[in-house]
């Protein structure tokens, strides 16, 4: 199979692939997704298929209006509204109570609930307008693997395995959106973090509950991101938290060990151990978390190509979006920090 890369101005050609029940990869401001129509079987399984993604992962379904929600869930609470109209479209995923029959039975991997979230970008929301059907969207990579935060991510994965890609250059967030379970009868529970914050959601509903517990091999994950490694290059990645002479000692370690070391880190770490590794990422300025969370799958991806044996990653705080870029660094690392 051919995979076309799409411009702007061919939406509709676009459109017409996924009405065929192809898959077609769009761009939001978190990640490209990869989309199929959400209430074809067929379609839904060769995302699963073109991703080799876990069959109990459930995928997140991409609407372009408010009111499309009400089709397809049982009820649709206060405080989810109340969100909807606040932060849609946006870096929000809401989980509700499934109505039966909505969605193909794949698209829940047989749950009774279903996310949903309303991307902020102009020409996905168009394409979804074009092709007049939701459209599952997880994001259009390798399962497991950096999510694609260009065009050229997504073409280096699935080339041949998918019809198109719409390419809107490189997304402005970086990492997934935030997944908040509107269904817990005490309080929303975030699932997932993204851009969009605990605090963020409480100053507009109130007390916003956290879930971070590692989801078991016998349980099911009520959002993608829970249970599986994700974000992972073929590299293994090691987390080093701490200050020069941490890292200092985190290289002198693993060279130690005959490896081959690229560092993901600020501009000035960047700067000042260039010269000692075999490969530098900048993750951005200094002390900035969000150009961090924008640059990481960028930079897991950069040293797939080069002949490192081992990437030592950068730990932020984990205030606002260092949350979300923690909770994804975590997982690429497998858990494994620098003990020095």
């Amino acid at each position: 199979m051919d995979t076309k890369v799409f411009q702007l101005d061919e939406i509709e050609q676009a459109a017409a692939l996924l009405k065929q029940g192809e898959l077609v990869s769009f761009p939001t401001e978190t990640v490209y997704g990869l989309g199929a129509n959400a209430q074809n079987e067929p379609a839904v399984k060769k995302v699963y298929l073109a991703k080799g993604r876990p069959s109990d992962n459930p995928l997140i379904v991409h609407v372009s209006s408010i009111e499309e929600v009400n089709a397809y869930v049982e009820e649709i609470p206060k405080a989810a509204q109340t969100l909807m109209e606040k932060f849609w479209p946006g870096p929000l995923t809401l989980i509700f109570k499934l109505k039966p029959g909505a969605f193909a039975d794949t698209v829940t991997a047989g749950l009774d609930s279903v996310a949903i979230r309303m991307p902020d970008n102009q020409a996905t929301l168009a394409l979804i307008k074009a092709a007049g059907m939701p459209l599952v969207g997880p994001s259009a990579n390798t399962s497991g693997k950096p999510s694609p935060t260009t065009a050229q991510h997504v073409y280096h994965d699935l080339q041949g395995k998918i019809a198109g890609i719409l390419d809107d250059g490189e997304t402005g967030v970086g990492l997934e959106s935030t997944v908040l379970d509107t269904t817990n009868p005490e309080a929303p529970v975030i699932l997932r973090p993204g851009a969009l914050t605990k605090e963020a959601l409480e100053a507009v509903i109130g007390t916003v509950y956290v879930d971070r517990h590692l989801v078991s091999e016998e349980e099911k994950p009520k959002a993608p991101g829970m249970k599986y490694k994700h974000y992972a290059p073929d590299e293994p990645v090691i987390i080093v938290d701490g200050s020069s002479e941490s890292w200092q000692a985190a290289i002198a370690h693993y060279q130690d060990q005959g490896e081959k070391i690229g560092l993901l880190v600020n501009e000035t770490r960047a700067r000042q151990f260039k010269g000692q590794v075999a490969e530098v990422f900048s993750l951005g300025k200094e002390g900035s978390v969000a150009e961090a969370a924008k640059a990481l799958y960028a930079g897991l991806r950069f040293f797939e190509k080069t002949d490192v044996t081992l990437i030592l990653a950068e730990a932020y705080q984990r205030d606002g979006i260092g949350d979300a870029y923690m909770n994804r660094l975590e997982k690429a690392a497998g858990h494994h920090y620098f003990n020095d």
